[in-house]
């Protein structure tokens, strides 16, 4: 049996062999010298061509990865971390103008408006203090990246950005912003990022009351911000440059009375706004309930200006607050030069007639006013306080002289 078995498998080798005088099928050709060259000089080809794209990747990677420190939000641990050392100088928005052309600046302000252009630039308007300023992000090898570019134009409106780059001045005026200059951006960052949807826009909040009607007529689509939506958004509303008028001009106002009356040798003084009783016999007051007393809210400091001369001050004032329960709008009085831009701001949402005024301040006695509202007709008491309606019509007959 074992004899058999060695045969058997013998025979089976000898058949699965091929024939001495036939060549196997897996021997080649040996190969052509031409055949050989063309082959070593492909491979020679391929090997620059991936050692060129392996660069190329290594080069944009490195790009990346320094370009990218150039944009981003910043961590509040970041911002609560630096030190005086650290914080670098802004460069207020209202300060930036031709001089500065060429210079490198930092600025801090709100993202009024972003609007992307394409993949490689973005537009972003930076408000601050009531001034914009346009500042153009564009694609730039090794300097501004798309990643960049498409950070940008993601960033939320009302967002607060740090913005740094070169100032440059435009071919053409700037009609879309406050300062006729530009930052070409090389840095963007986001210290703090507003919500996507704010309650009011910044544009629909200053439309005036004139611009709405325009534009409903004209079949334009337009918001109209009420009061009520106002109020509820304070801290949005105050952004809008009328606001932001009326209480720069206010503070100038108080300015200048100050400076003026500190110069005269006046004594500035701060009287109590809660009181016992009416402190002004002409005006109406705001009574209330104060833990089971009356009281009352100052109508004028008159009595306790009183008290101070009587206590030796000499001359005082106060610049404050006062309370009267009157159903009136009051008279504004503002500084046409110190606040052109001020009033231009307001005077586009809250249309007025331009002031005016006399070099010379006008000056008129009790007694003068009294008569002349009695020659116009008008019944007051020489011993009592005018009530709004005697001021303004004794003014209109001041401004007819």
């Amino acid at each position: 049996m074992q004899t058999v078995a060695y045969i058997f498998i013998f025979h089976l080798v000898i058949l699965l062999l091929p024939p001495l005088s036939e060549t196997p099928s897996s021997v080649s050709d040996p190969p052509q010298p031409e055949q050989s060259q063309a082959e070593d000089e492909s491979k020679s080809v391929r090997k620059k061509e991936a050692a060129k794209l392996e660069k190329l990747r290594r080069r944009q990677e490195a790009a990346l990865a320094s370009s990218a420190a150039n944009y981003g939000d910043v961590p509040l641990p970041e911002l609560q971390s630096k030190t005086p050392a650290d914080v670098r100088l802004w460069t207020d928005v209202g300060a930036l103008n031709e001089a500065l052309k060429d210079q490198y600046v930092l600025v801090r302000g709100r993202a009024q408006t972003i609007r992307p252009v394409s993949k490689n630039m973005a537009f972003v308007l930076v408000r601050e203090k009531g001034f914009t300023l346009q500042c153009v992000v564009t694609a730039i090898p090794d300097v501004v990246s798309r990643q960049m570019v498409k950070f940008v134009s993601g960033v939320n409106r009302e967002s607060i950005v740090d913005v740094e780059g070169i100032v440059s001045v435009p071919k053409y005026p700037i009609t879309g912003a406050t300062q006729q200059v530009e930052i070409q951006v090389r840095k963007f960052y986001c210290v703090n990022r507003a919500l996507p949807n704010l309650p009011i826009n910044i544009e629909d909040a200053a439309r005036s009351d004139i611009e709405y009607e325009k534009a409903k007529q004209a079949g334009e689509q337009a918001v109209q911000v009420r009061r009520d939506t106002r109020l509820d958004n304070r801290v949005i509303d105050t952004r809008t440059p009328a606001n932001q008028g009326i209480f720069r001009i206010q503070c100038q106002v108080g300015t200048v009375f100050r400076q003026f009356l500190l110069s005269e040798g006046f004594v500035e003084i701060h009287t109590p706004k809660l009181i016992a009783s009416s402190s002004e016999g002409g005006a109406s007051v705001f009574e209330l309930d104060y833990k089971g007393q009356p009281a009352c809210l100052a109508q004028s400091p008159q009595l306790h200006k009183q008290m101070a001369i009587c206590g030796d001050f000499g001359r005082v004032f106060e610049i404050g607050p006062v309370f009267r329960a009157e159903n009136s709008h009051s008279q504004a009085f503002v500084l046409n030069k110190n606040c052109e831009k001020e009033l231009k701001a307001v005077s586009r949402q809250y249309p007025f007639e331009p002031l005016k005024f006399l070099r010379k301040t006008l000056r008129l006695t009790f007694e003068e006013g009294v008569q002349m509202l009695k020659d116009a007709g008008v019944e007051v008491d020489p011993l009592g306080d005018l009530n709004t309606e005697s001021e303004r019509k004794l003014g209109k007959l001041v401004l007819e002289k």
